[in-house]
């Protein structure tokens, strides 16, 4: 089996007075790109891990949750610069809006800025939402789904059958998670994306919750480097 880190970003900023933990800077963020290249790390869309049976040398995965207009204009340029693979959850319903579960102070891409992208990157699903599964009824959890479907449908988006759960909350004990696990299946969801902070084992053990390592702008250069190595000590 292979070493997959799966690598979690929110917020870009130039702003160092911005700079919190779901907020790198672009310069860190350049500089853990250029990292990544350097040490000759190898990006995926998720796509392409569906008929793979292992993969080898270094391999990682960038996810960037919320769609927000700061990834486009500091992230996009970046991954193009650096020739990286990236897929993009989107939260449908603020879909040329702002990110009302947090201040409300953060605009997200327009369905035009989407499309743009969606030529060159991977797009996948956050929900409709973004609202923790876990209190959710599965009445609440159906509708989410078949809102955040109609919506991709309606406008044309090409997206992976993939979703980070917001927050990475979804049910952990049975028997609603038995049951979360059926409406993702009933959707033909193919891989679901908690946080963990662990590095995952390819190919997944259980593609309904596959770790991802939460990458902080208050963080360091070497924690990033140990991150990807090591993800968490316990």
């Amino acid at each position: 089996m292979s070493k997959l880190p799966i690598l979690m970003y929110h917020n870009i900023t130039t702003d160092i007075n911005k700079i919190d933990k779901l907020t790198v800077h672009k310069d860190l963020l350049e500089k853990q790109f250029k990292y990544l290249r350097k040490k000759g790390y190898k990006t995926h869309f998720l796509n392409e891990l569906e008929n793979k049976k292992s993969l080898s040398n270094k391999n990682i995965i960038i996810t960037f949750d919320d769609v927000t207009k700061n990834q486009l204009e500091y992230a996009v340029p970046l991954l193009k610069k650096y020739n990286l693979k990236a897929t993009f959850f989107i939260p449908f319903a603020y879909i040329g809006k702002y990110d009302e579960w947090n201040d409300n102070s953060e605009p997200i891409m327009s369905i035009e800025d989407l499309k743009n992208i969606n030529n060159e990157f991977e797009l996948a699903y956050h929900s409709f939402y973004h609202r923790k599964y876990n209190y959710l009824t599965k009445e609440e959890i159906v509708e989410d789904f078949y809102l955040s479907e109609k919506y991709s449908k309606e406008n044309n988006l090409l997206l992976h059958q993939s979703i980070a759960y917001p927050y990475g909350n979804f049910p952990k004990k049975n028997p609603k998670k038995e049951l979360f696990f059926k409406i993702l299946r009933d959707n033909k969801m193919i891989y679901g994306f908690r946080i963990g902070n662990r590095i995952n084992k390819f190919p997944f053990k259980n593609p309904f919750e596959i770790n991802r390592i939460d990458i902080k702008g208050n963080e360091s250069f070497f924690k990033f480097i140990f991150k990807i190595n090591f993800g968490k000590l316990f």
